[in-house]
């Protein structure tokens, strides 16, 4: 398909015959070899990681060079995907898959804790009951570095640019997202988003309405009223629970410093750092709950996210942890433990934040 026919060409996930290509400008790429040497040889000498970035190159080109497909990414994406839930989970569970037709696509909206894992575990449950995977959506703030684009357009993820500038853009941009959705799902392929922009790092799960406005801006020009064209792509709200949240101090250290001191500055290597620390941090027991596809009438934007919401809190699996926080009697010592290891690497002031964190999913659920 040539750009000129193609109105999603920004965007959209890479289709087969794009793979080879994007894979040869990855391994091509300097910053992503050397992002690599850095986290494989963290402690090694400069002069070292020199002499290893051509064998690291090589090494790459002759281990993707039988990749030409979606699929047989997918197939490698999840080999490691499984070796890591092996070393940093107690086991991963899922519900309400079995009530899903595996020939329909749907509009996942899901609670966001984590970048990289909420979409994987997702995708793995879909995958492991024989449903299609889904095609990711992440934000344009996530993929500063051209590498960062390639290897999530290559892992079926499309792009919301949310760093459009002046309405106009803004606008464009929204319609075209919009439009993306619905074409995705009409043409068989589920979707996940987010239920706000970036991660709940407080804990607390709740969908911004300007989400499910944008999905209706497609509805709009095609003049079909807010709710029916809801009930056209076929919503399902996801709730992902995590016993133990790898990137939880981080969190809380975030929310504390922004409180005291009115900001937070990033980092430069911040989101790939909580990127990895997601990926290969502990997280005890997971549970990932499919809620029902949403069918009733919805007027408005805020009616719409007041039942994902029901449905992502009353299905979000509440752990010890969460109870503890939430200064509910009767945890382990194991967990009393765990919760106060965690509140010693904070300041004092940055507690609380830590303990919302867990207790807010109980208050929700209550």
């Amino acid at each position: 398909m040539t750009s000129n026919t193609d109105p999603f060409i920004d965007i959209r996930p890479y289709n087969d015959d794009e793979i080879p290509a994007a894979i040869d400008r990855l391994v091509n790429d300097e910053e992503f070899i050397s992002a690599i040497l850095q986290h494989r040889f963290k402690n090694s000498p400069s002069w070292f990681k020199g002499l290893m970035s051509p064998i690291v190159r090589v090494y790459l080109k002759m281990k993707w060079a039988k990749l030409s497909s979606v699929e047989a990414i997918q197939n490698e994406v999840k080999k490691y995907l499984e070796q890591m839930l092996e070393v940093t989970t107690d086991g991963v569970t899922y519900s309400g898959l079995d009530q899903l037709d595996k020939e329909t696509a749907y509009l996942f909206v899901s609670n966001h804790r984590d970048i990289a894992m909420d979409p994987a575990l997702v995708n793995y449950g879909l995958h492991q009951s024989d449903h299609k995977t889904v095609r990711i959506a992440i934000g344009d703030n996530l993929l500063k570095k051209p590498c960062a684009t390639e290897l999530m357009r290559l892992n079926k993820s499309f792009i919301v640019k949310r760093s459009a500038k002046g309405p106009r853009e803004m606008m464009k941009a929204l319609g075209t997202l919009s439009a993306y959705i619905k074409h995705s799902l009409d043409t068989a392929n589920s979707i996940w988003i987010a239920q706000k922009e970036g991660r709940a790092k407080d804990g607390n799960d709740f969908t911004d309405p300007a989400i499910l406005k944008m999905f209706h801006v497609e509805g709009r020009k095609q003049k079909v009223a807010f709710p029916d064209y809801i009930k056209s792509l076929k919503i399902v709200p996801v709730a992902i629970s995590y016993e133990n949240d790898p990137c939880d101090t981080a969190k809380a250290l975030e929310l504390y410093e922004k409180a005291t001191s009115g900001t937070y500055e990033k980092g430069e290597f911040e989101d790939i750092e909580s990127i990895i620390q997601g990926i290969v941090g502990y997280k005890g027991r997971v549970h990932v709950a499919f809620g029902e596809v949403i069918t009733g009438d919805f007027d408005t934007p805020e009616a719409l996210a007041a039942e994902i919401d029901r449905q992502i809190h009353d299905n979000y699996r509440l752990f010890p942890m969460n109870h503890l926080a939430a200064k509910e009697e009767g945890a382990e010592e194991s967990v009393k433990k765990q919760l106060e290891e965690k509140l010693a690497a904070l300041p004092e002031g940055a507690h609380q934040y830590l303990l919302d964190s867990y207790a807010n999913p109980v208050k929700n659920q209550a």
